[in-house]
């Protein structure tokens, strides 16, 4: 093989890996299974967890639509991209873990609201290929939730039981971000630390 072919082999392959990688970053860390069911992610701890929040029933007359304590994740590359952009980026993924009130008296520190047990797992992915109807093309997943097993592959959930009320109520594409203060001070900052206010 001369020269010149040489050249042009390793330069197509070099193009095709890029172009491979391009593809693997704009498709997200989300996979699929042949059922077009989102496996649950392992590693979602190692994630940036961008905020919690507590709705007891104390708080709504006994009746609070959640009672639990939910504390949302986001995968690393989009959450590097919010940083840049303030923007969620095609393929990006949350994962909300849902816990139990559980005591309300803590050694030293007073009353408040304490994590009890695991009670949910959910997940959001945001793919206008696979969500082209959908509204911010995000869909939404239950992986677990009380009187029903963990499973690895959840089914989409239906637009009106999670995305309308995150169609009417998010402050950013679907996402709350008036209540996750990591994304708010990480806005187009490129910063991950605290950011003192203007």
């Amino acid at each position: 093989m001369n020269l010149k072919k040489q050249l042009v082999c390793g330069l197509s392959g070099l193009i095709f890996s890029a172009v491979m990688a391009s593809s693997a970053m704009a498709a997200g860390v989300a996979q699929f299974n042949d059922k077009g069911e989102l496996l649950l992610p392992q590693d979602y701890r190692e994630w940036v967890m961008v905020g919690t929040q507590v709705t007891p029933n104390e708080l709504n007359d006994g009746k609070a639509p959640f009672t639990e304590i939910r504390t949302v994740y986001v995968d690393p590359d989009s959450y590097a991209h919010w940083k840049k952009t303030g923007e969620f980026r095609e393929g990006a993924m949350t994962v909300k873990e849902l816990v139990s009130v559980g005591d309300r008296k803590g050694p030293g520190s007073g009353n408040g609201y304490f994590m009890g047990d695991y009670i949910g797992l959910e997940a959001s992915v945001k793919d206008s290929q696979r969500f082209p109807d959908e509204p911010g093309n995000w869909a939404f997943y239950i992986f677990y939730v009380p009187d029903s097993p963990l499973v690895t592959a959840a089914k989409h959930h239906p637009t009106a039981e999670c995305a309308a009320c995150h169609k009417d109520n998010a402050a950013t594409d679907m996402v709350f971000t008036q209540f996750y203060p990591v994304l708010r001070a990480a806005k187009e900052t490129g910063e991950s630390g605290v950011v003192a206010p203007k």
